[in-house]
């Protein structure tokens, strides 16, 4: 299939009123046609892996064509420089946690690339990091709980960031983690615990949001 095969059935579920109200969900509609996740889906699971055409659709720099790019990368054929060069390309939150989930934290270099864009000046690189984290948490049965524990000291290194797209990261870190198991749970709350006491509202805002779901829970 061809690259333009492909962007003639990104362009076929175009729709005009979804694309205006991708904004409601602070998506930039700028590069988006207003297709749905389902319909990206389907789309990549009639083409399959193709590492050669997801790299065309993301260098095409329209929203849906870059999601479904993550969908058909080779994980095995997609570099370090390639993440880098995706991540500091987004400017979407949906494309940028798509991206973490379906390719990012499969790379043998995902651990590293954490703990660089943890520190990261821009805001949806700082993102990355932390929608790792979230979707480690979720994914990534096979690691044992213990491994997933320092995760707990950048959730505190990032709390003071009063920026939206990385609170809201860094929150979605902090619960996922803590929904994953009863020892996790337990740092999750006293992470908590612990942000309360920062001088930032940040932290007070991530930590008070993720006791609610994680209290349940204990």
């Amino acid at each position: 299939m061809t690259l333009q095969d492909v962007l003639s059935q990104l362009h076929a579920f175009a729709d005009e009123e979804r694309k205006i109200k991708m904004t409601r969900f602070a998506i930039p509609a700028e590069r988006a046609l207003g297709v749905t996740m389902p319909q990206v889906k389907s789309i990549a699971k009639s083409i399959k892996t193709n590492h050669s055409l997801a790299m065309q659709l993301w260098a095409t720099q329209i929203h849906e064509a870059q999601i479904l790019a993550c969908h058909l990368a080779d994980k095995k054929l997609f570099t370090a420089q390639d993440m880098d060069d995706w991540a500091y390309a987004f400017n979407a939150w949906d494309v940028c946690d798509q991206c973490c989930a379906n390719l990012f934290i499969w790379t043998p270099f995902a651990q590293e690339k954490i703990i660089k864009y943890a520190t990261s000046e821009y805001e949806f690189v700082k993102r990355t990091a932390y929608a790792m984290i979230a979707t480690i948490a979720v994914h990534h049965k096979k690691v044992e709980d213990t491994q997933l524990l320092p995760y707990f000291a950048l959730i505190k290194q990032g709390a003071n960031d009063e920026r939206n797209f990385v609170k809201k990261a860094v929150n979605w870190a902090l619960r996922q983690l803590g929904k994953r198991s009863s020892l996790l749970r337990k740092h999750a709350i006293a992470t908590a615990e612990e942000l309360l006491e920062m001088e930032h509202k940040s932290a007070h805002w991530i930590a008070k949001d993720a006791l609610k779901e994680l209290m349940m829970k204990s």
